[in-house]
């Protein structure tokens, strides 16, 4: 069991001897019995959020109006919220109020698929009330209960499941496809930050050609912005969700600008996959390319090439260019904007800049050697005159 596992089930002992029902809850409990990684444990307990904050020393209001508390166990972050039901979700994201219940089957009820809405106790006994492990042994993902009231309730439920289908290469139970494909519209009253999150989630899938592929078949592709073509995909495998973005904006023939303001990306992930495509785009690359870019654009690049069945270097022969580089970054530069000034007896002005980078890309090419006065020598001949 992983540390968090160990702590999750103290907390549940601790809830169990003050006479509440508690269990552990969610993803843990699917990961675990597939034999998948996972850190985070959520508990949920028939307790009610202050009773949970009287048996324990530190904890967290995280959502206290939700019914959650964020115990503080040995260091260890254990989210514990109340059994709770919901009510109609007007905006298809969340729900209008939230009702406590002393009933773990109606908790587990309002979740989103039959393999997480599976409960374990502190003794490893599972609490399965929809078919959870018998959907878990056949790779299904079954909505729990009636599809269409499950993606009206939370739309964006429709995304995880295709993003699951991605991370653990299961098959969309037939009604569960059928309801998405019905309302895939209502994908666009989610927050486009929420998507983002899904999407990422799915590019670093080991299945992430079949996620694709399951956005495109239950429809909800022509809903999102962008080209979602399995067939681009297939021999696509990450671990980092810029380069997936990187590559969805080349399939989907898109600059860096519109799909980083599309999906509300990071000013570092916008300027990481306009570099990407730079590389990308171009059949060679210079020295000067090399030196210009990081190794994980330079990376990525290569990979997309790859994918796209162009040119194909080595990351050892990418390596081996940037090792061989005279300098690898312009701080290694002998020689600083003081240099030049005196050299030319001139103020300062946008021709200082202008001069370090031209003689940076003589170093870096090899027309002059990273020394003081060759470099000024240089020039002198080369610059001044």
């Amino acid at each position: 069991m992983t540390k968090q596992m160990h702590r999750a089930k103290d907390v549940v002992r601790i809830l169990e001897q003050a006479g509440y029902e508690a269990v552990i809850v969610g993803g843990a409990v699917r990961d675990a019995l597939i034999g998948r990684d996972f850190n985070d444990v959520d508990v949920a307990t028939e307790a009610l959020p202050l009773q949970v904050k009287a048996l324990f020393d530190k904890t967290i209001d995280v959502g206290i109006e939700h019914g959650t508390v964020l115990v503080l166990q040995e260091g260890v972050g254990i989210e514990v919220t109340t059994y709770r039901t919901e009510s109609t979700y007007t905006d298809h994201r969340r729900p209008d109020t939230v009702h406590f219940v002393r009933d773990l089957r109606e908790d587990l009820q309002r979740r989103d698929f039959t393999m997480n809405a599976l409960a374990m106790r502190a003794n490893g006994e599972i609490v399965d009330y929809y078919g959870g492990e018998a959907d878990l042994q056949a790779r299904i993902i079954r909505a729990v209960g009636e599809p269409r009231a499950r993606f009206e309730e939370d739309a964006l439920r429709m995304l995880r499941a295709v993003r699951f289908v991605a991370q653990l290469g299961f098959t969309i139970e037939q009604n569960t496809a059928q309801a998405i494909e019905q309302q895939a519209s209502m994908i666009t009253h989610i927050a486009i930050e929420r998507i983002q999150a899904e999407l990422e989630k799915l590019f670093v899938g080991p299945f992430v050609a079949e996620g694709i592929k399951a956005i495109r078949e239950t429809t909800l592709s022509e809903h999102l912005v962008g080209t979602f073509d399995e067939r681009e995909w297939q021999h696509v495998q990450l671990r980092d969700a810029n380069v997936g973005w990187a590559y969805f904006a080349y399939g989907s023939q898109m600059d860096a600008a519109t799909v980083a303001r599309t999906y509300r990306l990071a000013n570092k992930q916008k300027q990481f996959i306009a570099h990407v495509l730079t590389l990308a785009h171009q059949d060679d690359w210079t020295t000067m390319d090399y030196f210009t870019y990081d190794i994980d654009v330079l990376y990525a690049a290569q990979a997309i090439r790859t994918w796209q069945h162009q040119r194909v270097v080595t990351t050892a022969h990418i390596d081996a260019q940037k090792a061989a580089l005279p300098i690898q970054t312009k701080d290694e530069l002998a020689i600083n904007g003081q240099d030049v000034m005196q050299w030319r007896d001139e103020k300062r002005g946008p021709w200082i800049k202008e001069a370090l980078a031209a003689i940076v890309e003589a170093v870096v090419t090899g027309n002059v050697q990273n020394d003081t006065q060759r470099i000024k020598d240089w020039f002198n001949r080369e610059w001044n005159n």
